[in-house]
């Protein structure tokens, strides 16, 4: 059998995607021989927008064997368990996403199920009340979770951290470095392409020229290898998705930190609301269309409730993602690859989802198309999944104060997205399989946030004794209280465990 082993993968871009890959890659690829590189501009910054992460971030430092305590003091972290959205369904009203579980399936049939059942039946609860990480979340408790937990409780909630993308993108770097991956400091002045469009090189500002048998593009929005390079293409899904702007500004921390990010809708779009241990992060996405940068600054800067730290940065994007994500021999990641809004915190657990897929899909020399193809099919579904997710939260929104939510009355809705909605108002049914990355019981928990309820149960749930089944809810949802209630808070479990060193 023949070997045509790759020798060598240039990663071109540094910041929190090019030394995610170097991460992973160095952790993946030991004992491979295979030379990793890193060119890094020390002219661009990282965005630093992306602070709020979903559980993968937590397999993802597993993986690469990176200590989670040494990380989050590194990165200024704090814990997550969902977020909180206000006002979205109407001014003053709000409700909870949670990570992890909601309730347990009951003879095989989903917690949801159950729940209409009992809610039908006049055995009122929350929905919320049934989820660890949600009760956490509203008690402000916290505590890390044992792998050998035996409690059911213990065992359903889940977490992911708010972060520091530039002490992240820091840490990495230094940890990647101590793994073998090699960092050339320099800007790529050209990028040589064969007569095959596949990279041969890439020739620095230093003089240097760079060879390898891979590259990873991850500079940024301008794609300089995947776009400007390869001429791939981007899809542009400006239409499902109007915000196209963001307002970025960090301000001082006071009091407590709770564990969750808040996601608030505004008159043409939503800010968020990050706490870090050293600081917060704010924001507004809005659409260009129905307000100015001008405006945005103003309305970001008018719900602070803190000191600044910087002055307001005001970043453009446009939602989709590029045609290809590999081409060749060129893997784009990061914001090289697309742009799904921050809504759902979703851009670090991308580009980990992306190196899982491109490692299970690793190739040689040959560089078979059939392989890069199989690749592109899965992270194309990965992203349109997220995609659909965001779009939820717009379409369902009962707002029709301003004309941005006006427009998401009668908002475009991908046929994948139309039919799942279709099946949920029916019976509460989502579909759902293990290489998506959002639960049903996330769907369940926006569906139900605003206020849209099937029109019925499974009919087999009627086999089930009414009075038994409420008491047996009535239970668990004590069981998660009182589990809750033996919990540190989020403040003294970070000063007790993995608070930043000063």
């Amino acid at each position: 059998m023949q070997k045509n082993s790759l020798n060598s993968i240039c990663i071109v871009g540094g910041g929190t995607a090019g030394w995610m890959a170097a991460s992973l890659l160095s952790s993946a690829l030991q004992g491979s021989q295979i030379k990793i590189t890193v060119i890094e501009s020390p002219d661009i910054a990282t965005i630093g927008v992306g602070e709020s992460t979903v559980p993968s971030i937590m397999e993802f430092l597993r993986v690469c064997q990176i200590n989670i305590k040494e990380f989050i003091e590194a990165t200024s972290a704090s814990f997550k368990l969902g977020i909180r959205f206000d006002d979205w369904l109407k001014p003053g009203e709000h409700f909870f996403h949670p990570f992890g579980a909601v309730g347990q399936k009951i003879h095989g049939f989903e917690f949801y199920q159950a729940w209409l059942k009992t809610s039908a039946d006049g055995y009122a609860t929350r929905w919320i009340d049934h989820s660890p990480s949600a009760i956490m979340a509203e008690q402000q408790r916290f505590m890390l979770r044992s792998p050998q937990q035996q409690n059911w409780v213990l065992r359903n909630y889940a977490y992911a951290l708010h972060l520091d993308a530039i002490l992240v993108a820091r840490y990495l770097r230094e940890f990647s470095l101590g793994r073998g991956v090699e960092r050339i400091e320099a800007t790529v002045n050209q990028v040589v392409v064969d007569a095959r469009q596949f990279i041969t090189a890439v020739e620095l500002n230093n003089g240097a020229t760079i060879t390898s048998d891979f590259f990873i593009d991850c500079t940024g929005f301008k794609g300089l290898l995947i776009e400007d390079a390869l001429k791939i293409g981007y899809e542009d899904w400006t239409h499902y998705l109007p915000c196209n702007r963001a307002v970025a500004v960090q301000t001082e921390n006071t009091g407590d930190l709770p564990p969750f990010t808040i996601a608030t809708a505004r008159a043409a779009g939503w800010t968020w609301k990050i706490p870090l241990q050293h600081r917060t992060g704010n924001g507004y996405v809005f659409s260009s269309q129905y307000c100015s940068d001008d405006e945005a600054v103003d309305t970001l800067l008018k719900v602070v409730d803190r000191n600044l730290l910087n002055e307001p940065r005001v970043i453009p994007f446009t939602t989709g993602r590029r045609k290809k994500i590999w081409h060749n021999n060129c893997l784009a990641l990061g914001l090289a690859s697309g742009f799904l809004e921050p809504l759902e915190s979703t851009a670090i657990h991308l580009v980990y989802k992306t190196l899982i897929r491109f490692i299970s899909h690793f190739p040689d020399r040959d560089f078979e198309q059939h392989i890069e193809q199989a690749f592109n099919q899965k992270i194309n579904i990965d992203y349109q999944e997220i995609r659909d997710f965001i779009i939820l939260h717009y379409c369902t929104s009962g707002r029709d104060d301003t004309e941005f939510w006006r427009w998401c009355k009668t908002m475009p809705v991908p046929d994948s997205l139309r039919e799942k909605i279709r099946l949920f108002r029916e019976r509460g049914q989502i579909d759902h399989n293990l290489e998506q990355f959002f639960s049903g019981d996330s769907w369940c928990s926006i569906l139900e946030g605003m206020k849209i309820r099937p029109k019925k149960y499974h009919p087999l749930m009627d086999a089930f004794d009414s009075q038994g089944l409420a008491q047996s809810l009535q239970e668990s949802m004590q069981d998660i209280y009182k589990t809750v209630m033996k919990m540190p808070t989020h403040n003294d479990y970070i000063q007790q465990h993995c608070a930043v060193k000063k």
